[in-house]
C-alpha cells in the first residue's frame, strides 16, 4: 500500500479542471423511483436497468459540467461552418447515391406498370359492359320484332329507340358539319347548278302510287284497244327490217 501511494504521488500532475475535464458523479435520481422507495442497486443482468443507469450518470455529468464550462467561457456548441471529414469516401457515397436512385426508378417503373395494368383491367371491364349492353338491346329488339310479326304486339317503339341511338351517335359530327357549313366551292356549285334533289330511289313505288289506279286502262294493257299506224300498229312501227333490206341500207350509206 505504501508503494502504491508513492507511485501515485510520482506521476500525479497538479492540473486545472479545464485541462482534465473529469466528472465523477452518481446517476441522476429518478423521482418515480424515490416515490416508489425502490433500492438504488442495479441488476447487472437486466440490460434495460444497466443502460438506463449509464444514461442517467451521463446526464448528471452534463448537468454538472456545462455550467462550469460556461463560467470558464469555454464554447460548448459546434459552429455552423464546422467541417468534419466523412467516415466514408466520396466514391462510396456516390455508389450509394446511384444505388438509391436506381432503386427509386425501379419503384416508379413498378408503380407505373401497376397503374397501366389497372387501366387495362378497367378498359376491358368497360368494353365487356358495352358489349353486354349492346347484345341485350339487340335481343330485346329482336324479341319485339318477333312479337310484332306474330301479331302479339302493335307497338313500334323499338324502331324509335334505334333511330334515337343512331342519331345520338352522329349528333357530334352533324353539329360540327352544320356549324362549319359548306365551303366556298360547294356554295358556288349549289348556286350555279342547284342541289339536284334526291335521285336514289326516285322511281320506287310508294303507297299512294301503288293504290292510285286512275290511269290504268285494261284495253291498252291487254292489247285489246284500237291500234294506231295501220295494220301492224305499234308492233309494225317497231318491226326490225329484214336482212336484205338492212344490206341495201348499208350499201346506200357507202
Amino acid at each position: 500500500q505504501d508503494g502504491l501511494k508513492q507511485c501515485l504521488a510520482e506521476f500525479r500532475q497538479q492540473l486545472t479542471w479545464v485541462e482534465r475535464l473529469d466528472v465523477t458523479l452518481g446517476p441522476v435520481t429518478d423521482p418515480a423511483a424515490q416515490s416508489a422507495s425502490t433500492s438504488d442497486a442495479v441488476d447487472p443482468e437486466n440490460d434495460f436497468q444497466r443502460e438506463m443507469s449509464f444514461y442517467r450518470q451521463a446526464q448528471a455529468a452534463v448537468l454538472d459540467a456545462l455550467p462550469r464550462l460556461r463560467k470558464l467561457q469555454v464554447p460548448t456548441r459546434r459552429p455552423d461552418d464546422y467541417f468534419a471529414e466523412m467516415a466514408k469516401s466520396d466514391q462510396q457515397m456516390q455508389k450509394i447515391r446511384h444505388k438509391l436512385k436506381s432503386k427509386q426508378e425501379a419503384m416508379e417503373r413498378s408503380e407505373k406498370a401497376k397503374q397501366l395494368r389497372a387501366m387495362r383491367k378497367y378498359g376491358k371491364k368497360v368494353q365487356v359492359e358495352v358489349l353486354q349492353r349492346r347484345q341485350k338491346e339487340k335481343k330485346n329488339m329482336l324479341n319485339a320484332v318477333k312479337k310484332y310479326q306474330k301479331g302479339l304486339s302493335d307497338k313500334l317503339d323499338f324502331l324509335e329507340e334505334e333511330q334515337t341511338s343512331s342519331q345520338g351517335n352522329k349528333k357530334g359530327n352533324a353539329n360540327q358539319r352544320t356549324k362549319k357549313g359548306p365551303n366556298a366551292k360547294r356554295r358556288y356549285k349549289n348556286q350555279k347548278f342547284g342541289f339536284g334533289g334526291k335521285k336514289k330511289g326516285s322511281k320506287w313505288n310508294t303507297k299512294e302510287s301503288f293504290n292510285d289506279v286512275s290511269s290504268f286502262q285494261a284495253k291498252v294493257a291487254h292489247n285489246k284497244g284500237p291500234r294506231k299506224g295501220g295494220k301492224g300498229g305499234k308492233k309494225a312501227l317497231n318491226k326490225r327490217p329484214g336482212k336484205r333490206a338492212r344490206q341495201k341500207m348499208k350499201n346506200r350509206a357507202r
